[in-house]
């Protein structure tokens, strides 16, 4: 059994889909791993599974919930991104099932939101005016384009 040291964990309550979702999000991410899975057999949680897994060294939950409650926006997972590779997969991989929304944004097939950011964004935001053309750059796009947005801030 692991233990979970961290003070704070994501807990995601999926209907009966716990498993496939730690697989899923493990396969996605290159430092990832399931740390356990139980099954439980009788009472109230009959039927349903926790699974523990971890996503660069980020622990999460995933709990068989009956019935499902719908995930929002409201809160979302960010993956900062160094290169234009990085985007594109995390991008690609997390949208297999899901819809893409906007600003790096993506709903995945789970319902859960994503935020796949570049991690020059924050640097080229730093500049009112530069900061402005790359937001409206960034507005434009649903995956985002590094080039894209520093030419946005090279020319604003």
């Amino acid at each position: 059994m692991t233990l979970i040291t961290q003070r704070i964990t994501p807990f995601l309550w999926l209907e009966g889909r716990a498993q496939e979702a730690a697989e899923f999000y493990v396969a996605i991410f290159g430092n990832a791993r399931i740390t356990s899975a139980t099954r439980f057999s009788a009472g109230p949680a009959a039927g349903s599974a926790t699974v523990a897994f971890e996503l660069d060294g980020q622990p999460l939950i995933a709990f068989d919930g009956h019935p499902a409650i719908p995930f929002t926006p409201a809160i979302s997972f960010v993956v900062n991104c160094d290169t234009q590779a990085e985007v594109d997969h995390y991008w690609e991989r997390l949208l297999e099932g899901g819809k893409p929304v906007q600003c790096g944004w993506l709903e995945d097939k789970f319902g859960v939101s994503w935020q796949i950011v570049p991690s020059i964004l924050p640097d080229l935001m730093q500049d009112n005016e530069r900061g402005t053309a790359v937001i409206e750059a960034l507005l434009s796009m649903q995956k985002p384009d590094i080039q894209q947005l520093q030419d946005a801030y090279d020319r604003g």
